[in-house]
């Protein structure tokens, strides 16, 4: 190679290294066409020194793992509510209403017995109206001579029963007072309630009350409402079957003696919530057939119209009165009194019906 050239290659050499070096970079110079690539030895020192590695910034620390939300709750987290049908109410819950129930007569014990009890039958406690015909007058004791048949009983020694107890000592001996009386009084008139039950109040009596049930259902002015009937039975009056409309029983077909006689029993019994046992019949006329009716209801007796002071076993059903007229006072009850006793039975043989 001529000497001019390789001059110029070390001169250009020679500059390329020294612009190398100002820059901090290696040039290496392309040689010329034709010529072998030369890879030059750079040492060490002569390559730029690398820059220095930056230094790892530390990472804060990690924040802490917020807590993980709870689970959504399962179906068995939360109860499911069943409804419950309430229970069923016992009849130990809720006491139930008692219902009258209506029992047969006191068993007999066999003895036959004949008893002297004045049973009085009165009806209408009032003067009669002007112009009353004789039934209606004979019918009406004034209240002034009630109350004095009352004060002439009470001085004189009567005790006050019922038609019960009189059944009780007739079929099975139960004692009864010394001077037993028992006061009826027939319809249902409202005078019953006004006159009758106050004076008996007074002197410390009580009595049996017959009522026609249909006519308190109607409310006649005239008779006694049920309102006052019950009030009277709370007060220890007895208040018993006088039938529904007060017809004549006799020769009546079985369904209209129930119709009757169980119609009325019924009425009574839902009013006072005791067992109606004793009957009246109407104007007092009956039949075997309406007696055969009274027994399959569980009545224990009944009263008539005919007069007499003395009973047996056997007439139950057949219970004599003492009809008291409207023109009796003290003086007429005792002598009426003294007179059936004195045409009575009471030593006549007692006898029983097998």
């Amino acid at each position: 190679m001529p000497r001019r050239d390789l001059a110029v290659i070390r001169t250009t050499l020679l500059v390329g290294l020294l612009l190398a070096s100002a820059a901090g970079c290696v040039v290496v110079a392309s040689p010329p066409a034709g010529q072998p690539t030369a890879v030059p030895s750079v040492a060490a020192s002569a390559t730029a020194p690398a820059p220095p590695a930056e230094m790892a910034t530390p990472l804060p620390p990690a924040p802490p793992a917020p807590p993980a939300p709870p689970a959504p709750p399962t179906p068995t987290d939360v109860p499911t509510l069943t409804p419950t049908a309430p229970p069923t109410p016992t009849a130990t819950e809720v006491p139930p209403t008692e219902e009258p129930t209506a029992l047969p007569g006191p068993t007999p014990d066999g003895v036959c017995r004949r008893l002297r009890v004045p049973i009085l039958m009165y009806h209408y406690i009032s003067a009669a109206p002007a112009g009353a015909n004789a039934v209606r007058t004979d019918l009406s004791l004034p209240p002034e001579k009630f109350e004095e048949q009352l004060a002439y009983l009470e001085a004189n020694g009567y005790t006050s029963v019922s038609l019960e107890d009189l059944a009780r000592a007739l079929q099975q001996g139960t004692p009864l007072p010394d001077k037993p009386v028992i006061l009826t009084f027939d319809d249902g008139y409202r005078d019953h309630y006004t006159e009758a039950f106050p004076a008996l109040a007074r002197h410390g009596f009580t009595g049996t009350f017959f009522v026609v049930t249909g006519y308190l259902d109607e409310e006649r002015p005239e008779y006694l409402s049920w309102e006052q009937a019950t009030e009277m039975h709370e007060a220890g009056m007895d208040i018993a079957s006088h039938t529904f409309t007060h017809p004549d029983l006799r020769n009546q077909t079985v369904d209209y003696l129930v119709w009757q006689i169980l119609g009325s029993k019924e009425a009574i019994e839902a009013r006072t919530g005791e067992p109606v046992r004793f009957f009246c019949y109407p104007v007092g006329l009956y039949d075997a057939q309406v007696i055969e009716v009274l027994k399959a209801l569980n009545f224990w007796g009944a009263v008539v119209t005919s007069q007499g002071l003395d009973h047996t076993n056997d007439d139950l059903f057949t219970l004599q009165r003492v009809r008291v007229h409207g023109n009796y006072g003290a003086w007429e009850l005792a002598m009426a009194l003294e007179y059936l006793a004195n045409v009575s039975e009471e030593n006549a043989p007692c006898t029983m019906t097998p």
